[in-house]
């Protein structure tokens, strides 16, 4: 039995912090749209901005005083609360995966954050238990019962075992990961974010007004502004990206896997093993290209605000045909097959047809409004053609024993691993064109998180997706051979 601890008070910091971000851009545009009433709407404004600030720095101090943890009976007990006090009592044995995360704020005064999931626990809007700022010896010695705990010693702690090396991120593999990361989308997406947020104070009809006169005659500089606003995008997607992987390292312990990442914010995830779901292999165009792919794990665990519990990145970047040499040693049950069987050659229109469906629209309507311009139309028709192909070209399975392989492309080619025992679901859908082809789609689902993960291939043979399901109904636990 432990007493009652309190978080460091640099959490009641951390936690205002948080509130005050998300007051901040409504606040302003709050006493913008009153302030325009006049002086007294103006002062009325602030006065009433003021207020809700006092507010969430009192409550912010009073539930950081109000939180408290102890261990006890073999259990982490939590209780908080301003008004309504709230026990959470959560068993050690419980107790599937900690997260530590090091922000800026906890690295200075030597703290981490600790997310508890708990088996059970992961339909909630965050994860079971988060202790937002507490001494690394505190985190420690809850890893020690927990570990205690599974082995069946719950009371007499033991140190975490260090594990054996996995994988650890080499410098030209980060900045591979970051030259080809998706990040810029993400940035520009945050941009248009926060100039909707500051729609009441910058006057964009008046700007744009002027803008547009300037711009019929400053065409070139437009286009150089443009340029430099993406590179400028990308380079910070590069540098948050680095910062985000930068000494990425896998652990395995005798029940886990323990990954540590970050520079500026260390995070270190526990996932254990007998949670994994499915292995996930995705290949972007350009990784495809250096040979390169992201291995991810479908994971039990997580919550709707803890998505990453759900899917974790176990490799970042490394070459494909590393995967099994690096992977298999670890988990002997996954075989990471090579060869697919595809979709018939006759499912190939079908996949170029889909996409036609919403393309030559497009391109007629150029034809007949753009006339000469509208010819530049093709160029997309040809691609939209390409990438279809490369769809088609994409979709397969694979069985092998206990295994079934799911490979399908969208904006990234995907390859699922899914061990037998973990598929929540298989299904089939027919749609009529489909069955006058002797065709179908594949769809098996594994939990992930909150939700299913999992995936499907479209316009597999039919005859093949009966030997599937055969394969799915014998005995998980009996002899499958390899089709």
């Amino acid at each position: 039995m432990s007493k009652p601890k309190r978080l460091h008070p640099i959490a009641s910091v951390i936690q205002t912090g948080k509130r005050l971000k998300g007051f901040t851009l409504p606040g302003i545009a709050f006493i913008i749209s009153v302030g325009r009433h006049g002086k007294e709407g103006l002062v009325g404004s602030l006065v009433i901005s003021l207020v809700v600030v006092f507010i969430i720095l009192f409550t912010g101090i009073l539930s950081w005083l109000r939180f408290t943890f102890r261990f006890e009976n073999d259990e982490l007990r939590i209780e908080h609360g301003v008004f309504i006090r709230k026990k959470r009592y959560i068993p050690f044995e419980r107790i599937q995966s900690i997260d530590l995360t090091e922000g800026i704020l906890q690295r200075i005064f030597g703290l981490v954050k600790v997310q508890i999931e708990t088996a059970g626990g992961g339909g909630g809007e965050e994860a079971e238990a988060v202790l937002s700022a507490i001494s690394k010896e505190e985190a420690r010695l809850i890893q020690e019962y927990v570990a205690a705990a599974k082995i069946g010693g719950a009371g007499e702690t033991q140190f975490v075992q260090e594990g054996q090396p996995v994988f650890k991120i080499s410098f030209g593999q980060l900045m591979i990961l970051s030259l080809t990361s998706g990040g810029i989308g993400v940035v520009i997406s945050a941009i248009f974010a926060l100039l909707s947020q500051l729609d009441d104070l910058i006057p964009f009809q008046r700007l744009f007004g002027s803008f547009e006169k300037w711009a019929v005659h400053n065409l070139f500089i437009i286009a150089i502004i443009v340029f430099l606003g993406f590179f400028l995008a990308w380079l910070i997607a590069l540098v948050m990206t680095m910062l985000k992987y930068a000494n990425f390292t896998v652990m395995k312990t005798e029940k886990d896997f323990v990954i540590s990442q970050g520079l500026l914010e260390k995070r270190q995830i526990t996932i254990p093993l007998n949670r994994i779901q499915a292995i996930r292999v995705s290949e972007t165009l350009v990784r495809r290209f250096l040979g390169c792919g992201t291995v991810t794990i479908e994971s039990a665990g997580g919550s709707n605000a803890n998505l990453e519990g759900a899917n974790v990145t176990l490799l970042p970047i490394v070459k494909v045909k590393q995967i099994q040499s690096i992977i298999e040693p670890h988990l002997p049950d996954y075989i990471f097959a090579n060869s697919f069987n595809p979709a018939p050659k006759r499912a190939m229109w079908r996949y170029i047809l889909r996409t036609w469906y919403f393309v030559i629209p497009i391109v007629l309507v150029s034809l007949i409004f753009l006339k000469v311009w509208g010819m530049l139309s093709f160029i997309l028709l040809a691609l939209v053609t390409n990438w279809a192909i490369l769809k088609y070209k994409a979709a397969g399975w694979a069985l092998n024993k206990q295994q079934l392989s799911l490979r399908f492309q969208f904006i990234k080619r995907t390859t699922v691993f899914m061990k037998k025992n973990k598929i929540q679901s298989l299904e089939t859908r027919e749609s009529l064109f489909q069955r006058k082809r002797n065709l179908g789609t594949i769809e098996a689902n594994v939990k992930s998180g909150v939700g299913a993960g999992g995936g499907s291939v479209i316009d597999l043979e039919k005859s093949d997706i009966e030997k599937i399901f055969e394969w799915y109904s014998r005995n998980k636990k009996g002899d499958c051979n390899e089709v």
